[in-house]
C-alpha cells in the first residue's frame, strides 16, 4: 500500500513517522506497507532457523534481527530485509543502530536474503541495485513460486534461489534449483538444498 504523499520524504522523516507495529519500507521517498503471504512467511522462517543454527554451530559473531532497517546510499530508501545477517562487532560504528535499529555500512551486513513476493521487481531491480551500491557482500533472492521475470530465472520459469556475490564492486550470480546445495560465501559449510527450502511452503505452491 502506497501512502499518498505530496512529495517524497527523507529517511529521517520516515524514522519519525514509522509506527511501532507493522512492516513499512521507504522506496525512493515513498512509504510502502509490506504485507507478505503465508507461504512467504513459512519460507522466511525456515531460512532464519537454518541460518541461526549455522551461526550457533560455528560460534559466529552474527545475529538475525526481527525488523532492523537497512538505510540505502541514496538516503531516500530504507528496507527491512526478509533475512538480515548482522556482524555484531561493527554495530558500534553504526550511528543509528541504538536509537533506530538501522544499519548503513556494508561491514555490518555480510548477507541479505529477500524472499520474492508478487512485487518481484523490487527484489530483482530496486533492492538489487541498492544492495550492490552499498557493497553488501552477498545477496540471495529466494523465488520459491517462480514469480520473477524469465530474464532472471529462465524459460520456462522454475523456482530458483539466486545467490549474488560481490566481485570488483559488481554482483555475480550463481543460481540453484531442485536438489542443488546452496553455495554461500557467508556460510561456506551450509548443508541446505533448494528443495528443502521450498518444501516449507504450502504444497499447492508447486
Amino acid at each position: 500500500m502506497l501512502q499518498p504523499l505530496v512529495e517524497p520524504i527523507t529517511f529521517e522523516e520516515f524514522l519519525e513517522w514509522k509506527p511501532d507495529n507493522g512492516r513499512y519500507e521507504l522506496h525512493k521517498g515513498v512509504i510502502v506497507e509490506m504485507q507478505p503471504t503465508g507461504d512467504h512467511e513459512l519460507v522466511r522462517a525456515f531460512l532464519i532457523r537454518e541460518l541461526n543454527f549455522e551461526i550457533r554451530r560455528l560460534n559466529l559473531a552474527y545475529s538475525i534481527p526481527g525488523q532492523a532497517l537497512v538505510k540505502a546510499v541514496d538516503k531516500k530508501s530504507g528496507y527491512i530485509p526478509d533475512v538480515l545477517i548482522l556482524n555484531l562487532p561493527n554495530l558500534a560504528n553504526e550511528p543509528l543502530w541504538k536509537k533506530s535499529s538501522t544499519v548503513s555500512q556494508a561491514e555490518s551486513i555480510p548477507l541479505i536474503v529477500e524472499v520474492v513476493s508478487t512485487n518481484w521487481r523490487d527484489d530483482y531491480f530496486l533492492k538489487f541495485g541498492e544492495y550492490e551500491e552499498m557493497a553488501i557482500p552477498e545477496y540471495w533472492i529466494v523465488d520459491y513460486a517462480a514469480l520473477g521475470g524469465k530474464r532472471f530465472i529462465g524459460n520456462p520459469k522454475q523456482p530458483t534461489i539466486s545467490v549474488y556475490g560481490l566481485v570488483d564492486g559488481e554482483y555475480q550470480v550463481t543460481q540453484f534449483r531442485g536438489k542443488d546445495r546452496i553455495q554461500s560465501l557467508t556460510f561456506p559449510e551450509l548443508n541446505l538444498t533448494v528443495e528443502q527450502v521450498f518444501q516449507t511452503a504450502s504444497p499447492e505452491t508447486f
